[in-house]
């Protein structure tokens, strides 16, 4: 039975007015996490898959496994808690690593490179050059998980998970050290902007090879691994978020790293996305979460002040028309349905009552209630309709409804600054620098920005590119885009 509360007293009276609908949807306790994954699909004769180890990085003196096992070495690590409590951050201006053995001295075994799985949680801290917005990518072939070296003759022996330095791609690739230069590599396209979680995934044997990203299977060979490194190399250890050198890194945030030592079904992969990816996404302290439904950000205007920063239906899905509409100055969440969907996900359906043709509500979400949390902006919906979020992890989850108000017209609605960014309604530039918290918070993902500061270096200041109504994270003359010149490399 779910437990549906109304509370009909408005919030923040004499600001604006929202009616406030919290949703017990479900709730799930975590007191510490399974070491093996539950196969996927239906029936009683599914597998359930053990890991070899993992990695939840959350003892930063040591960064030791699940089961104990401490680092061989690392330096210019930090942590962060944007993950699922902390993760462990590879980003740094100076070296940085963090190595693992692959064997230990009792044994065991923690990364198998000819036949298995591995799956891990990162969110980079650039964007990919191709990307909507723009970005400047990791500016090096970043490594995600690598061990041995890459060399042109395959002479030493290799095996990486990596992005290439547009951070446009993203390729696994292997090497023996036959000398002969053979190098074995798949490949994926991707489009990641800064701190946003992805869920990788990588299967790998003789017969297969096949590369997940979010739950879905990105690229697959069917000709199998062909090539892996040899024992001298394994004896090395393996490295997270950089080569052994330090300098090649990911430039990002790793959790949750799984390493197996079978093939791990790919509905098994999809199912724990899901079933994961509660945290990630809900992080109210992520500013990544705000932007990432596409029909979230809309174009931005040529001077202040910005308006409907955030618009568009995001991620709610239009279902139907209610029958009976009443129109009200005051608007609510009602006929609230929540169901179980598939893969261990539920659905939750509901409908704007209230409120006025023509006007946008903004539908706000968040894990776990309290007066310092920030909520996540789900969409915008209209009165008197229907709509549906499908795919909602199996956690506790509580939404809101906001009005369309923006007292000081900088691009945020009022609700929006009171939940979510956490800045002043009544104020156009809450942090004093000129610039309005809209223009900051849809390029920045933050206020407090230096109105002098030149980020894309092209000569103009932040607060000349804001007047001026360019990208202030994208090299321009005066509105003509430049390409921005990138590092080379003789590293894949």
């Amino acid at each position: 039975m779910k437990t549906i509360r109304m509370l009909n007293a408005p919030l923040w009276r004499g600001i604006l007015t929202i009616t406030l609908l919290a949703i017990a949807l479900f709730h799930v306790t975590s007191n510490g996490r399974a070491q093996g994954l539950p196969g996927g699909g239906s029936g009683t004769n599914q597998p359930t898959y053990t890991a070899l180890d993992s990695w939840y990085f959350e003892d930063t003196n040591s960064w030791p496994s699940a089961y104990g096992f401490n680092s061989i070495s690392f330096t210019n690590l930090s942590a962060s808690t944007l993950g699922d409590n902390l993760a462990v951050v590879v980003d740094s201006t100076n070296q940085a690593w963090l190595q693992y053995n692959v064997y230990e001295a009792d044994g065991t075994t923690n990364l198998t490179v000819d036949t298995g799985s591995i799956t891990f949680w990162f969110a980079p801290d650039w964007s990919s050059t191709n990307d909507a917005n723009g970005g400047y990518g990791p500016g090096v072939s970043g490594r995600l998980l690598e061990v041995g070296a890459y060399t042109t003759n395959s002479s030493f022996g290799w095996w990486s998970l990596y992005v290439d330095e547009a951070g446009a791609n993203i390729y696994f690739s292997a090497q023996t050290n036959d000398g002969l230069g053979n190098t074995y590599t798949i490949s994926s396209p991707i489009d990641w902007w800064t701190n946003r979680w992805h869920f990788v995934a990588l299967s790998y044997s003789s017969t297969n090879v096949s590369l997940y990203l979010d739950g879905q299977l990105a690229t697959n060979d069917s000709g199998g691994l062909t090539v892996w490194p040899g024992i001298e190399v394994l004896t090395n250890g393996f490295y997270v978020g950089s080569d052994s050198t330090g300098i090649l890194q990911a430039h990002g945030m790793f959790d949750d790293l799984r390493t197996y030592n079978v093939v791990v079904d790919g509905t098994t992969i999809n199912d724990y996305f899901n079933q994961e990816s509660f945290p990630y996404y809900m992080n109210p302290l992520n500013p990544a979460n705000d932007l990432w439904i596409a029909s979230a950000v809309t174009s931005v205007q040529s001077y202040a002040p910005y308006v409907d920063i955030f618009s568009g239906p995001g991620n709610l899905q239009w279902v139907t028309n209610v029958s009976t509409c009443v129109s009200s100055t005051n608007f609510w969440i009602t006929n609230v349905v929540a169901s179980a969907a598939a893969n261990g996900t539920m659905n939750l359906q509901f409908s704007i009552g209230g409120g006025a043709d023509g006007v946008s509500y903004d539908v706000f979400a968040i894990s776990q209630l309290g007066t310092t949390n920030s909520w996540s902006w789900m969409g915008q919906g209209q009165h008197c309709n229907t709509y549906i979020l499908t795919n909602l992890p199996s956690s506790t989850g509580f939404l809101i409804l906001g009005g369309p108000q923006d007292s000081d017209g900088d691009g945020l609605t009022d609700a929006y600054e009171k939940l979510v960014s956490h800045t002043n309604p009544s104020s156009y530039s809450s942090d004093g620098s000129g610039m309005s918290d809209g223009w900051e918070i849809f390029y920045f993902g933050h206020t407090g920005i230096d109105p002098n500061a030149d980020p894309d270096g092209d000569g103009l200041t932040n607060y000349q590119e804001y007047m001026g109504g360019t990208n202030p994270k994208v090299p321009d003359n005066y509105g003509t885009p430049l390409t921005e010149p990138k590092p080379n490399s003789i590293l894949p």
